[in-house]
């Protein structure tokens, strides 16, 4: 505990914000990242379900398909945008 004050103390001014910051950026990417990530999969198992079971509408479920993805993907563009408006 005393060594933290210790690097505490010796930190020159706005060091210590400027590191916590890069760790929240870092994080709300890592979070934003998940769920597009999840999405993304599931969209993709469920459309190759759908071409397997009836492969004379796979052209259709393949443009839907697509339009899952980059709408999913979205989101994750969303999340790099905020990490950046994080900081400042």
């Amino acid at each position: 505990m005393l060594v933290l004050i210790h690097l505490l103390a010796v930190q020159d001014s706005g060091e210590l914000l400027k590191g916590l910051t890069a760790v929240g950026r870092g994080i709300v990417y890592g979070g934003a990242a998940i769920g597009p990530g999840i999405g993304i999969g599931l969209v993709v198992g469920n459309a190759i379900t759908a071409m397997s079971r009836q492969p004379e509408s796979a052209g259709m479920v393949r443009t839907t398909m697509f339009l899952g993805i980059a709408f999913t993907e979205a989101l994750a563009l969303f999340g790099f945008v905020l990490a950046f408006i994080i900081s400042g």
